[in-house]
């Protein structure tokens, strides 16, 4: 019986491209039209085995929030991939296969008075894919009670074995390790052909990672086209991350066409599903009435849903609107707080927005306020986590990043919150209250 798991891996940062030498693992892939444009290539600098910085593991069956991940934009001008990989992490890693207990492995072990390492790993050498896929699992991340040590070369030869047989999941894990040169010489070229051929397969979670590979033009050559094209195909299969994706390019425009609504419906699952940057834009359409009628009450909602995470444009857009009180009740207590936190996290103008509040507090509100910023801690979901440790905090800016630059308008600080309104502004309560 198979059992499905999603795992990442949060790798070294490189600052070169590998040389490509032999085919990809003895596995025969078909180089055709569909496989990927390499891109100029370097001889790399990174060592055989590099140390995952940290595993994470969670069970994918029940969960709609498994997402296979991404990469840094670039561009032709301006930052170079290896600094923009700088600000992200990259990790492919999805491992979709049976448990390395597996009930009906540790049975035949007992029923050969073997151990399980020694069932699983004859099992494997006779070909068994699950077994396999099992065994490069464990050699990936150890496995005290089965008596195995880390060993990512051997974890690479059962991958290997496992793709070798045509296993689409194996095939995209495999490309996950070349990508991050765990087990063997990092080589993103390579990664890319294993995902391109496992999607054809069907594997919704190479679709994803081939297409943050093309819109980063890590590996190939940069093509927005095709990563829109591999992100709608997996967002189609409810893959959130992808659906993101696909709903912030029609947000902006980019590639595909604006359009609000179609931004607001692919965005809308993985803001109830936790994201905070899918929240944040929810929030904003909802306060601007785009693709969906104004609501001011669920802006905030979302925005503060966003905030709790540690998303700080949302800690932001939150303070500006209490402490204007023109489309929600006025609060600059917690106006202050979050400004307080967002001048902390480097938010431009935070500190002095929050300074300019501080004439329409009493010394004690003051100090309450700066405790409770201080002791502000971070509450992620499980998809927000997921996605800042494959991704980085702003997978939005892989697209923003490519986007026509603007004149940058100059924001003005808020308006007192004498002045916010006509309409008369209640004062803070006094003591502490707790945030949105």
């Amino acid at each position: 019986m198979r059992k499905t798991f999603a795992a990442f891996l949060l790798c070294s940062v490189f600052t070169a491209f590998p040389a490509l030498g032999q085919n990809t693992a003895g596995i025969a892939l078909n180089e055709t039209s569909a496989a990927p444009e390499a891109i100029e290539r370097r001889p790399s600098d990174s060592s055989e085995n590099k140390t995952p910085e940290n595993i994470n593991i969670t069970d994918s069956a029940s969960q709609k929030t498994e997402e296979a991940s991404s990469a840094r934009t670039t561009s032709a001008e301006g930052e170079s991939l290896a600094e923009k990989e700088k600000k992200g992490l990259f990790s492919f890693l999805n491992f979709s296969f049976i448990s390395p207990k597996n009930s009906e492995i540790a049975k035949e072990a007992e029923e050969h008075k073997e151990t399980f390492l020694q069932a699983v790993t004859r099992k494997a050498e006779e070909g068994n894919v699950d077994a396999q896929l099992s065994l490069g699992y464990m050699y990936l991340y150890g496995d005290a009670d089965a008596g195995v040590t880390a060993d990512y070369e051997q974890a690479f030869k059962y991958y290997s074995m496992a793709a070798e047989q045509g296993d689409n999941i194996a095939i995209n894990n495999l490309g996950s390790l070349y990508y991050s040169g765990v087990g063997t010489k990092r080589n993103p070229y390579k990664a890319a052909i294993l995902f391109a051929k496992a999607a054809d397969m069907g594997n919704i979670e190479a679709s994803v990672n081939l297409a943050f590979l093309y819109l980063s033009g890590s590996g190939v050559r940069q093509d927005s086209k095709q990563a829109m094209n591999y992100f709608a195909k997996a967002a189609e299969q409810g893959n959130l991350t992808a659906e993101f994706m696909m709903g912030y390019a029609y947000y902006k425009g980019f590639i595909v066409g604006q359009d609000f609504r179609k931004a607001f419906e692919l965005m809308r699952d993985p803001a109830q599903a936790g994201f905070d940057e899918a929240q944040y834009n929810l929030a904003l359409m909802y306060l601007n009435g785009e693709g969906i009628t104004k609501n001011y009450g669920n802006a905030v909602k979302y925005f503060g849903a966003s905030f709790m995470q540690g998303n700080v444009q949302a800690m932001v857009e939150l303070a500006g609107i209490l402490a204007a009180g023109q489309v929600y009740p006025q609060n600059i207590y917690q106006a202050h707080t979050l400004y307080n936190i967002a001048s902390v996290r480097g938010a431009p103008d935070a500190a002095a927005r929050r300074d300019e509040l501080e004439k329409y507090l009493k010394i004690d509100e003051i100090l309450q306020a700066q405790t409770e910023a201080e002791n502000f801690k971070d509450q992620p979901k499980e998809l927000t986590s997921y996605i800042r440790k494959t991704f980085g905090t702003n997978i939005a800016g892989y697209i923003d990043e490519q986007m026509p630059k603007k004149p940058a308008l100059a924001k003005p600080l808020y308006a007192s919150p004498a002045d916010a309104s006509s309409q008369p502004q209640s004062q803070p309560a006094s003591g502490s209250r707790p945030l949105l």
